[in-house]
């Protein structure tokens, strides 16, 4: 569902009422009550304790009636299912983040080996690459 969202807002920022998210979502005002009581969908609240769904929480119904209705998975199995995926969301961003601290240690570790080598003095001790052999007879005497 493409929505524009006015500035300063996004897909998680709440602003629907209970009625305009049934509608959205398909399902009755009272099954949003009971997704809610459930911890299935937390919508916002309002300060004087109205419910504001965002449009995260719309798609989240959607697919909380979807998994119910469709694949015939109870609502404790629905809540599981949403709470691995969210786990597996931060797992992933974790991850993200690692590998990006692991590059730019990388980049640090590479860019101060390649310092060190380049301050490397070549003229204090001439190297040359010869080969020679020396054969040692000790001498004999007996």
């Amino acid at each position: 569902m493409s929505f524009p969202f006015p500035p300063g807002t996004d897909e998680d920022t709440p602003f629907f009422v209970i009625s305009v998210a049934a509608q959205l979502s398909g399902l009755h005002a009272q099954t949003l009550r009971s997704y809610d009581r459930l911890g299935l969908v937390s919508p916002g609240r309002t300060s004087g304790g109205g419910r504001r769904y965002s449009m995260r929480d719309i798609v989240l119904l959607r697919e909380v009636q979807r998994l119910s209705q469709e694949d015939g998975v109870n609502l404790a199995g629905i809540k599981r299912i949403i709470e691995l995926e969210n786990e597996v969301g931060a797992l992933r961003t974790q991850v993200n983040e690692l590998a990006e601290q692991l590059a730019s240690a990388m980049a640090a570790a590479e860019h101060a080996a390649a310092s060190v080598h380049a301050s490397y003095r070549r003229d204090l001790v001439p190297v040359r690459h010869e080969t020679a052999l020396v054969v040692w007879k000790p001498n004999s005497k007996r």
